[in-house]
């Protein structure tokens, strides 16, 4: 029962991550329309219909986007905290009783021999949360949409085998570019979303020996570029001692199309 995982979409308009084994797999968010995300799932030759479930990390709508077409149309099970269901429940259409499921911040659920763990982050929504996988010693993280990453969240998520970690901005290309200054702030706060340097720090203090794989999520169209935020990043952990290449590699992802299906 190997754990398999692919980020199908990443970045401001749209975000979606699959993971499983052989016997349960799982959707975290549904950021794109019902449509797109088929194809996306298409495109790592899976389908929607053998989904567990899908969990949603917060309420905007580019982590809920073709949540409710979804979850209608193949009957799947939605995972959400109390506070998340409340924001996003006028979003995304009515979701038969039997289908939804509360899942607090800060506890396990398992699905089979998957265990999935929650944890909170800073963000501007409700209750915003991120996922730890765990799988039989194997352990993937999936952390974006965060202001900044508390000594709390680095305890959770130190030494997984796989990162899927936000990349947000570079500072300066924000600073200079067309956004009005209260984006800006609210983007550069600790509610707002971490940049190529500070991901890159956050990265240092939780790598370990496990870890092999990192990819670079939720880049801003406007204000990032993937060769930019490769460098950036590189560049900070490589002069903490690391060798990206030999002890793990780095990664890229895309608002549009999935990564290839890897196995941990």
């Amino acid at each position: 029962m190997s754990l398999h995982f692919s980020v199908l979409a990443s970045g401001s308009t749209g975000n979606a991550f699959y993971v499983g084994t052989d016997k349960h797999s799982l959707l975290v968010d549904a950021g794109l329309s019902g449509k797109q995300m088929e194809l996306l799932f298409k495109g790592i030759d899976r389908s929607v219909r053998d989904l567990s479930g899908i969990l949603v990390t917060h309420e905007h709508s580019d982590h809920i986007k073709g949540l409710g077409v979804l979850a209608r149309k193949y009957k799947l099970p939605v995972y959400a905290n109390e506070k998340t269901w409340k924001a996003m429940e006028h979003n995304i259409g009515e979701i038969p009783l039997e289908q939804k499921f509360v899942f607090g911040m800060n506890t396990v659920q398992s699905f089979g021999s998957l265990d999935v763990e929650s944890f909170g982050v800073s963000h501007d929504a409700a209750e915003p949360m991120f996922y730890v996988f765990h799988h039989e010693g194997k352990k993937i993280v999936l952390i974006t949409d965060t202001g900044y990453v508390s000594d709390r969240m680095k305890g959770t998520i130190k030494n997984a085998d796989v990162y899927v970690f936000e990349s947000n901005h570079d500072v300066e290309m924000l600073r200079m570019g067309h956004y009005p200054w209260s984006i800006k702030r609210r983007i550069l706060s600790d509610v707002g979303h971490v940049s190529n340097e500070d991901a890159a720090l956050a990265m240092t203090e939780v790598i370990g020996d496990q870890t092999k794989r990192i990819y670079l999520a939720h880049l801003s169209t406007d204000n990032n570029m993937k060769d930019l935020a490769k460098m950036a990043v590189a560049q900070t952990i490589e002069s903490k001692g690391y060798v990206i290449g030999e002890q793990f590699d780095l990664y890229d992802t895309d608002q549009k199309s999935p990564t290839k299906l890897a196995y941990v």
